[in-house]
């Protein structure tokens, strides 16, 4: 396969606006740490990388991301060290080689520029809630890639920067397509760990017009493919999810 120019778009903000309902601050909206998830990113990006693709990576201000930190523990990895430490060790090599830690900014891009990336991939992590859904040049960005009929990957909370095309022209560019993401039910578990409530993804999309595809399924790593978007609920689903991606840049 060619090597192609791929957009890897990430959020600037290590935490998220999460609603206490227990505890001292119940009523209260705190900041609740997070970032990009690892093996979200990770696992795509190495496939993209050993099929020799070039990547550039987008923030809306390009400000370093942050991993999100339940990302980085060794739960996340079944206890298995060395694939994170391989994860962490492609993170640092991205910082020091491809800029991970100075993303370009969003309004950097023009649309000729644009048109020499052959697809775009948003990681998931909590991050996407507190700054991509509602940015409009990041909405600029992913109508340019609809409209061309470009190669879209995002995973967890990534598709959750979908309703950005809205922000940009007041009409949400994936209407009627069948998307996966961080569903409503695993949303409720975590917010239950935390005490407060989250934005949903899939019920916002849902409101927005998106056939949400949510199961038992889609909670063990299956994808979605519908036109030129191809989305995934959690990090189990990282691993297809570049594997299609994969095979949609070489189509």
């Amino acid at each position: 396969m060619a090597p192609k120019k791929v957009l890897i778009i990430l959020s600037d903000a290590h935490s998220f606006p999460l609603k206490k309902t227990s505890g001292p601050d119940a009523g209260q909206v705190v900041q609740q740490p997070s970032g990009f998830f690892l093996t979200e990113l990770a696992k795509p990006l190495e496939k993209l990388l050993e099929a020799g693709h070039e990547v550039t990576f987008a923030s809306p201000k390009g400000q370093e991301p942050a991993p999100d930190p339940n990302s980085e523990s060794l739960l996340a990895f079944a206890g298995n060290f060395y694939e994170r430490r391989k994860e962490n060790e492609l993170i640092e090599r991205m910082k020091r080689e491809n800029g991970l830690n100075r993303p370009r900014p969003f309004s950097s891009f023009s649309e000729e520029e644009l048109g020499t990336f052959a697809g775009v991939f948003i990681p998931g992590g909590h991050a996407p809630l507190s700054d991509l859904g509602d940015n409009p040049d990041l909405g600029r960005i992913l109508n340019f890639f609809h409209k061309e009929n470009k190669p879209t990957a995002a995973i967890c909370h990534g598709p959750y920067a979908l309703l950005s095309t809205k922000t940009a022209t007041g009409e949400f560019a994936y209407k009627g397509y069948k998307i996966t993401s961080w569903s409503d039910a695993e949303e409720k578990m975590m917010e239950s760990m935390w005490g407060g409530e989250v934005e949903k993804v899939e019920s916002k999309l849902r409101e927005e017009g998106a056939e949400m595809v949510e199961g038992a399924r889609e909670k063990v790593g299956y994808t979605t493919l519908h036109r030129e978007l191809v989305t995934g609920g959690n990090p189990l689903a990282a691993n297809e999810l570049g594997d299609r991606f994969l095979r949609m840049l070489s189509a």
